[in-house]
């Protein structure tokens, strides 16, 4: 169990993590209770945001200073027997150093299924006209309108799946639907319901679908889901073969009701998802979430430097020589153009802003990531596309000519 102090400070830091002084204030306290690896993890998140900021580099040096625990000398008694080994006190000197070999189940521990509104809408997502048509057609527009759907015995079960390359806002967009539906938004990620015990991650499973069922209207969001329903016939795993079977039988909703869960899905490798999964009723619709288009990068470097001191950006520019670069590339071309100035302003003493010479040589610097992941999808398109469920990301190909 946590000191209460040192549980206190942690929650205060996690609602307040750009407060330097109190999580330096948290890595002081983590370093008296010999817990230095910890306070080496909050000191050097003060560092990623302020390089020279000293008190968290004296904080970082005393916890990368501390040796190990010197180990206790073995006992002998005059008579040359040795008394019984104080296991208690070995534990506590190893506390630190082996972590335990067994732990206690999570399953009774809960996880978050706590549901948020959230604001977004689509809107608010730069660019990608096609794939916000795509989702206003086929999802939303159906939602909107009960008189219609009725009319049309529309139901409101199935899902969608997106899929693409890491980086590309998947999941901002999903808030952005649950923000256009005005639901409440569950985000559910692989570690919230495999469990190692059996059964556990089924029940998980069950109890996340229960949570979204009592908040309907609702969205659920399943992360990285083909790690949670890998194709069984890859899967020599018992125990996740029985949590495909699980998350198949909530999607049915055979023993239970699930109007109004609309159930969204991201994943990078669509062809390793259960197709059992994408048949009708359950995550019926695929939609492929790729690089973004011009008007969406332009978007993005807006959306990274409008909180940074910045002078003559043109994000227009910048936009037309980053094709190809994600939204997560762009972040970092940002990231990095905002460490060029500061490192450069801490050489010279004086403090100047960020410029388009900063950017421009830091998108020199960054490499589209999405390259491996189209290099797959392009072998995935040419030999697994008899049924035309990857049609998109094949235009997407053609037109970049990588088909």
């Amino acid at each position: 169990m946590d000191d209460p102090i040192i549980a206190s400070l942690l929650a205060a830091v996690e609602a307040s993590p750009d407060d330097a002084v109190l999580r330096l204030h948290l890595a002081r306290i983590l370093l008296a209770a010999g817990r230095a690896n910890e306070a080496v993890a909050q000191a050097a998140q003060v560092l990623g945001a302020d390089p020279g900021n000293a008190a968290a580099q004296a904080v970082m040096a005393e916890a990368l200073g501390a040796g190990p625990v010197a180990p206790r000398p073995d006992p002998v008694a005059a008579d040359g027997s040795r008394p019984d080994f104080d296991w208690d006190a070995a534990d506590a000197d190893m506390s630190d150093v082996v972590e335990p070999m067994f732990v206690e189940s999570s399953s009774d521990a809960g996880y978050p299924t706590e549901a948020v509104r959230p604001t977004l809408r689509l809107s608010d997502v730069g660019g990608m006209r096609e794939v916000k048509e795509r989702i206003e057609v086929s999802f939303l527009m159906p939602m909107r309108n009960p008189e219609l759907r009725a009319a049309y015995g529309k139901s409101l079960r199935g899902g969608l799946l997106l899929y693409g390359p890491p980086g590309c806002g998947k999941t901002y967009i999903a808030r952005a639907v649950a923000g256009e539906l005005d639901a409440a938004f569950i985000s559910v990620a692989l570690s919230d319901v495999l469990d190692m015990w059996v059964g556990s991650s089924e029940r998980n499973i069950h109890d996340v679908f229960q949570a979204a069922r009592a908040k309907a209207p609702c969205v659920l969001f399943l992360d990285e889901v083909d790690a949670l329903a890998l194709k069984r016939s890859q899967n020599r795993n018992s125990g996740a073969r029985n949590s495909v079977n699980q998350l198949l039988h909530e999607l049915d909703g055979v023993e239970e009701n699930n109007e109004g869960v609309f159930v969204l899905a991201a994943t990078n490798h669509p062809w390793d998802v259960d197709e059992a999964l994408r048949r009708p009723g359950r995550l019926d619709r695929m939609l492929a979430v790729l690089p973004p288009d011009l008007e969406a990068r332009e978007a993005i470097f807006r959306h990274h430097l409008e909180n940074r001191p910045v002078a003559g950006i043109d994000a227009g520019a910048l936009a037309r020589a980053s094709d190809g670069l994600t939204g997560a590339d762009i972040a970092l071309v940002c990231e990095s153009a905002a460490e060029r100035a500061m490192v450069d302003s801490v050489r010279s003493g004086t403090v100047r802003l960020i410029g388009m010479a900063d950017v421009t040589a830091a998108l020199a610097e960054v490499r589209p990531s999405a390259g491996p992941w189209l290099e797959t999808a392009k072998t995935v398109v040419e030999f697994a596309n008899a049924s035309g469920q990857y049609d998109d990301l094949k235009a997407y190909l053609k037109q970049r000519r990588l088909l």
